[in-house]
């Protein structure tokens, strides 16, 4: 018999770890909880809004409370970005991910828009632009098995990928080896790479895109990609269910 809400979110939170209820599975009304348990209606609502906002469980509209899915994509980290994936193989940092996970994917798994606009703020100051200049925003959502798992939208300077594959609007990579291979052969190959991470709640437009369950954060990826030299060839700002990803990272500790 549990006697606070924090013992009933335990027995529940074991049950569940145990796969009963599995994922998909919906909780049993609230009421009959209580009666199972042994505890008032009020402990049982406390319990369940426990369990919801450690993201183990979320609301369905006329279905009642309903044990969340919880995959995970192992997401490279340096790895991702080897240039024997992209320059001399055909595989781009998304179907890299997909292949470190041992997951099959499809050119279509990643739908896309191009347009021409003023740079926004943070890509301005990372291009080395000014908030007069353009660049092309090039927005993609990337799905698995038919449910979105993040977006990414990537700004380049317009002189350095006119007339290029990455302002193809056609689904999929921008080619044999993605945008980075297309990069290269402007003359503008990417050789490093700064990634900054933080996580927030989602905004409505990313919940409704990215079908983010009540409850769930968002892990937001700013990348910044510069030649050998220096110049900067894209901004990135990618938006990521935090509930489908990781991150891993191996480096020589810096003297």
């Amino acid at each position: 018999m549990a006697n606070g809400y924090k013992e009933l979110a335990a027995e529940l939170r074991s049950l569940i770890a145990q796969g009963t209820p599995a994922p998909g599975d919906t909780l049993p009304r609230q009421a009959d909880l209580a009666e199972q348990y042994g505890v008032n209606v009020k402990t049982v609502r406390a319990a369940v809004a426990l369990l919801e906002a450690e993201g183990l469980v979320t609301p369905v509209r006329r279905r009642g409370t309903v044990v969340r899915e919880q995959p995970v994509m192992k997401r490279l980290g340096t790895e991702r970005y080897s240039k024997s994936r992209w320059k001399y193989g055909d595989t781009a940092a998304f179907a890299a991910d997909r292949e470190a996970s041992g997951q099959s994917w499809a050119p279509s798994d990643q739908t896309q828009t191009v347009e021409l606009v003023d740079a926004p703020p943070r890509a301005a100051a990372a291009l080395n632009l000014s908030s007069d200049d353009q660049v092309y925003a090039r927005s993609r959502l990337v799905k698995r098995e038919g449910r979105p798992t993040h977006s990414l939208t990537s700004y380049y300077r317009e002189g350095d990928v006119a007339g290029t594959p990455l302002v193809d609007p056609t689904p999929g990579p921008a080619g044999r080896g993605g945008g980075f291979a297309v990069l290269t052969l402007q003359g503008l190959e990417p050789h490093e790479v700064t990634e900054a991470f933080s996580s927030r709640m989602p905004t409505p437009d990313e919940a409704a895109q990215l079908e983010v369950p009540v409850g769930e954060p968002v892990m937001v990826m700013e990348r910044t990609v510069r030649t050998a030299t220096g110049h900067p060839v894209e901004f990135a700002v990618g938006v990521h269910r935090a509930s489908l990803f990781s991150w891993q990272y191996t480096f020589e500790m810096p003297d």
